[in-house]
């Protein structure tokens, strides 16, 4: 399969003489289309390396290629044409006076043509369902309806990575569910490959493959099922467990053995109506 990224021995310290470093000898390929989650604590250098990829941190040692371009100074801004971000708190990102202004901002910057732009814009936030808010101040919008904006931002550019930085971490549970649907289906729609960089491990459970990250460095490589498998290896790496994961244990405490390999929600619910009908 084609890779999209490239990194190889990225390692990053904030302060020259710090002892341990935020990013350690790091490497990993990234496939173009794929769902990639890359899931660790709080601290352990995830959104730190979300920002190396896209040349808002200048890595210590080590190589990045996007879309067979190594990063460096000089080529950091054609690697930005490749790759969209939108971070935990939209708030940081909005530059435009109303909506439309805003998603209008990154065109405006590729010197994009007017009669072009007016149009695209006016699609990209139809497609996030925010057209009735187009006029609005951002400021004025929920958190949802914030992500939304950042997500047409994106839309409009048409990169071919989409980065989410800890992006659901503040919506309410139906905020989350909805941004997740559409990227996934802005991801089959524009054929983008996601990086999800999360803490929230069912976020990561529908992502192709998940990278785990501790102290800087990437300890585990696998799909969503052999990771979330782990159990209680998770929770000593300071992550939790998936909801199922959860619901195996409760049942375990009331005599009910569970399947012993990683269920999705939906496996889960089809065996516990088998379960329940055999009793």
């Amino acid at each position: 399969m084609e890779n999209i990224i490239e990194v190889k021995h990225l390692t990053y310290r904030y302060q020259a003489d710090d002892p341990r470093p935020a990013l350690n000898d790091v490497s990993f390929t990234v496939h173009a289309g794929e769902w990639l989650a890359i899931v660790g604590h709080n601290g352990s250098g995830k959104s730190t390396l979300a920002k190396s990829l896209d040349g808002l941190l200048p890595f210590t040692t080590g190589e990045i290629t996007v879309g067979g371009i190594q990063l460096t100074p000089e080529t950091v801004w054609q690697v930005r044409e490749k790759i969209g971000m939108i971070f935990q708190n939209p708030d940081n990102q909005f530059v435009g006076a109303t909506v439309e202004d805003d998603v209008a901002f990154g065109l405006e910057n590729r010197q994009m043509p007017r009669t072009e732009m007016l149009p695209r814009v006016k699609a990209a936030i139809a497609r996030v369902g925010m057209s009735e808010f187009a006029q609005r101040e951002p400021s004025s919008l929920s958190g949802g309806q914030k992500q939304r904006v950042a997500l047409a931002g994106i839309v409009a550019i048409a990169p071919d990575v989409l980065i989410l930085d800890e992006a659901t971490s503040m919506l309410d549970p139906q905020g989350r569910r909805e941004m997740l649907a559409l990227v996934r289906e802005l991801r089959q729609t524009q054929h983008l490959t996601v990086i999800s960089i999360t803490h929230d491990i069912d976020e990561a459970t529908i992502a192709d493959r998940v990278l785990v990250i501790d102290d800087g460095q990437l300890v585990d490589e696998a799909a969503p099922a052999t990771i979330f498998a782990q159990g209680e290896r998770l929770v000593e790496l300071g992550l939790d467990l998936p909801f199922t994961e959860k619901l195996k244990a409760a049942l375990r405490q009331r005599g009910i053995e569970p399947p012993a390999d990683y269920q999705g929600a939906a496996e889960m619910e089809e065996w516990l109506w088998q379960s329940l009908s055999n009793t």
